[in-house]
């Protein structure tokens, strides 16, 4: 092979290797184009409702066992209002779920009355007065 022979095939190679990534980034141009996004918006309801307790410690113990209900997307419970505010997706889950999650730790709610069990096994401060007002 001369040296003019070897520069055409060489310059044939070129262009071949530039036409092949061409055809590649354009594969991938057309793949990123038809590719759409679906989104699906939950909507959430919110509830608020009144949940006895006294400190810290109570309020970790009632957001955790809140926020344990499947479909639950938040819960914080306010110490000095004795008041738990609940984000939750209602396909998945209900306000008794919620109720009976949080009473099951221990702690009354409006709607559901503390497990005493659970209740006897809290620390010495987070042992309430049963009749306190709550959601205040």
């Amino acid at each position: 092979m001369n040296f003019s022979n070897k520069k055409v095939f060489l310059s044939v190679a070129i262009v071949a290797a530039i036409g092949l990534t061409s055809c590649k980034n354009e594969a991938k141009q057309e793949t990123e184009t038809t590719t759409t996004e679906v989104s699906k918006e939950i909507a959430m309801t919110e509830l608020s409702f009144g949940v006895r307790g006294n400190c810290g410690m109570c309020k970790t113990t009632i957001e955790k066992a809140a926020n344990s209900v499947v479909g639950v997307n938040s819960a914080i419970w306010d110490v000095d209002k004795k008041k738990i505010d609940v984000s939750f997706d209602d396909t998945k889950t209900d306000e008794m779920a919620i109720h009976n999650a949080i009473a099951a730790s221990g702690y009354d709610t409006e709607k559901a009355t503390g497990n005493l069990e659970a209740y006897e096994s809290l620390p010495g401060c987070c042992k309430y007065d049963h009749d306190m007002e709550m959601n205040l």
